[in-house]
């Protein structure tokens, strides 16, 4: 291959990547506008306020199944260059469609009940072409050692959104709820219309010289579910600690008012850890990497729950982010070498699906009212170091494991 015939497959990789970090930015704020103006939509329709956590966990119990089922089209479908393009277009139509009338249809008032509830599992469930299927495309066409730092550019919008989510609840307050779902809405449709060129460069990328990824992520290829069992027990040490602990460690120290400018500290350790451990990921395996990072990450929670002062706090949080930065990072990668050849989609499916049973585990927890229970509330403070230092355990001896065979077979 050309030099210039190189560089121009390695610019179509990184502008496919670019695009995911734009498509899951985007896609990741309209969530957050979602979880925000919910409340009002159910009251505008006159849904009771306890209600609307299990509208949420609905959504999560949604997304467990469709993200797979998503995952699992697109490796069929992707089969014909500018298919899964065409169809998650129209399934994104959908999606938009359903997100832009949710606050028009909630205005109603009370007789839009089940209209509402219907819109938001249309778009619950059409919301998950968004997820695995682009994706899909990485492991499918992207050169292995691109991976990694296309899997963090993807998960770049992720971070981001992450970190202005607490500024958003804030600065949205009292703002018609029409407005920001329409511009999220069509935002979305437009970035989401030009997969198919995406795609398309994508195909280019895959003449590339493919150099094996290690060995360590493919040998663990005929145990997917213990990879994403690990995936979800580490779902949940997060969502523990962000969602439910991290705004009790920062009161320790600063007004709530200060909150939404201390929050995003956890996610700029994500977005700024997730490039150079994409080296790591190279030389070593990403399962390998998610293992070392949880155990660094639980090290980070105990810092967060024993922390003297806000610096020692935010310094911890810090961490915590970069962990889960590899974290995530490196599970994208490493589904893609388990998926490899054929069920690409499928696994990256799969890690979503993880995801969102851990989401709705925690929602389960605080439906339940377990946070307000001082036992049951010491309990949950330390259970995140528990998940991480135990899914890091998991990985790590699964990569062991595969090092003393490959270790036996040299020897014979």
């Amino acid at each position: 291959m050309s030099e210039q015939e190189r560089t121009g497959t390695s610019g179509a990789a990184t502008g496919a990547g670019a695009w995911l970090a734009v498509l899951q930015l985007v896609f990741t704020l309209g969530w957050v506008t979602y979880v925000i103006y919910l409340p009002k939509l159910a009251a505008d329709a006159g849904i009771a306020p306890a209600v609307v956590i299990y509208i949420l966990m609905l959504d999560q119990a949604i997304f467990t199944v469709t993200d797979t089922l998503m995952g699992m089209m697109a490796d069929k479908v992707s089969a014909v260059v500018g298919r899964l393009g065409l169809i998650v277009g129209i399934i994104t139509a959908v999606s938009c469609a359903c997100f832009v009338a949710l606050p028009f249809v909630a205005g109603a008032g009370p007789t839009a009940q089940v209209a509402l509830i219907v819109l938001i599992v249309i778009w619950s469930a059409t919301s998950s072409a968004l997820r695995a299927p682009p994706l899909a495309l990485l492991g499918k066409y992207a050169a292995r050692p691109s991976r990694p730092m296309l899997a963090s550019l993807a998960m770049l919008g992720y971070g981001l959104a992450g970190a202005v989510a607490p500024y958003m609840a804030t600065s949205l307050r009292g703002v018609d709820p029409r407005v920001p779902f329409v511009i999220a809405g069509i935002t979305l449709l437009l970035v989401t219309v030009t997969l198919s060129r995406v795609e398309r460069g994508l195909v280019q990328v895959s003449a590339c010289e493919k150099r094996a990824l290690p060995a360590q992520d493919k040998a663990i290829g005929h145990t997917p579910l213990l990879f994403i069992a690990a995936m979800t027990i580490l779902a949940l040490g997060f969502q523990l600690h962000v969602s439910i602990n991290s705004v009790p460690f920062f009161r320790r120290f600063a007004a709530p008012a200060d909150l939404q400018w201390l929050l995003p500290v956890f996610w700029i350790g994500f977005n700024i850890a997730m490039f150079p451990a994409g080296v790591l990921v190279k030389r070593f395996g990403g399962i390998v990497v998610i293992g070392v990072a949880a155990l660094i990450g639980a090290a980070a929670v105990i810092a967060a729950e024993l922390a003297p002062n806000l610096d020692m706090l935010i310094a911890a949080q810090f961490v915590a982010g970069a962990a889960w930065g590899c974290v995530m990072m490196s599970a994208v990668t490493a589904a893609m070498a388990i998926g490899e050849t054929g069920a690409e989609g499928k696994v990256v499916g799969l890690v979503f699906s993880a995801l969102a049973v851990a989401t709705f585990a925690r929602m389960g927890a605080v439906a339940g009212g377990l946070s307000a229970v001082p036992d049951y509330a010491a309990l949950l403070g330390w259970l995140p170091v528990v998940c991480w230092a135990a899914a890091g355990a998991i990985l790590l001896l699964l990569a062991s494991r595969r090092w003393h065979q490959q270790g036996a077979v040299s020897a014979v």
